[in-house]
């Protein structure tokens, strides 16, 4: 294949202080991990381990087989440290608790 026949897409990561996009052109048929084994990412992120990390295209999960098309960009996710959904029962309650606190004052 020429390189008319190559197609741009990104790779991005991130962490809370630093974020990087890495943008490659690749073969059309080009995977979503195939991108991010090509962008040599972790170059950027010192103990980064590819293997078994989701991925994501514009904040929606693929799979690692989802083929690519020309501007995609791939996500690389962290796993999550705490449960979203426990986080919300323990805010509300919390919340719940000082509103009785404060109603028996």
């Amino acid at each position: 294949m020429t390189e008319a026949n190559m197609i741009p897409v990104e790779v991005a990561y991130a962490l809370p202080d630093k974020q990087e996009i890495v943008m490659l052109e690749v073969l059309p048929g080009t995977t979503a991990r195939d991108a991010v084994m090509q962008s040599n990412i972790q170059r950027h992120f010192p103990g980064l381990q590819l293997e078994g990390t989701k991925l994501g295209i514009f904040g929606k999960a693929v799979k690692d087989e989802e083929v690519l098309h020309a501007g995609d960009r791939v996500e690389i996710y962290r796993p999550l440290i705490a449960d979203p959904k426990d986080n919300r029962k323990k805010r509300a309650a919390e919340a719940k608790q000082r509103r009785a606190e404060q109603a028996g004052e």
